[in-house]
């Protein structure tokens, strides 16, 4: 799910009111679903979409996004980047934006993105009636 030839690039992106626009210019390193209550709350639905992307790869297009810091198990910070606007939660990084890569939640891409084959994690986790496709990796938390 990321060699350049299943992505339409380059891929675009904003927040629902389409204040705040971005760009990526390669295909994404990792795409995974989490099915943690994390990632439930942020993305208001019954999983998150997790698209990560090199820093250097990235372009803000428009707007101005705002940055909550969220604290995580391992005691490190995450930024999360929202619309100032609509309040769409777009993507995370660490906090000082020193790290290579962001962590673009996948419902704010233009294109759709293919989770026929991608990894779920924290699948103890999972709502009830969620359905897996038989053979994709599964992981009970954090994959090792």
């Amino acid at each position: 799910m990321s060699d350049n030839a299943t992505w339409p690039l380059p891929l675009a992106g904003s927040c629902q009111c389409g204040a705040v626009r971005y760009e990526i210019a390669a295909a994404p390193v990792r795409v995974y679903v989490c099915h943690c209550l994390e990632c439930r709350k942020q993305s208001a639905s019954a999983f998150g979409i997790s698209v990560w992307v090199r820093r250097a790869d990235f372009t803000l297009l428009t707007g101005t996004p705002r940055f909550w810091p969220r604290p995580t198990d391992s005691g490190r910070v995450l930024d999360c980047a929202f619309c100032p606007e609509c309040g769409s939660r777009l993507w995370h990084e660490y906090a000082g934006g020193n790290s290579e890569f962001l962590t673009i939640k996948g419902g704010s891409l233009d294109a759709p993105v293919d989770l026929s084959a991608v990894p779920h994690v924290w699948v103890k986790r999972k709502l009830p009636g969620i359905i897996i496709p038989n053979g994709v990796r599964q992981f009970e938390g954090n994959p090792v």
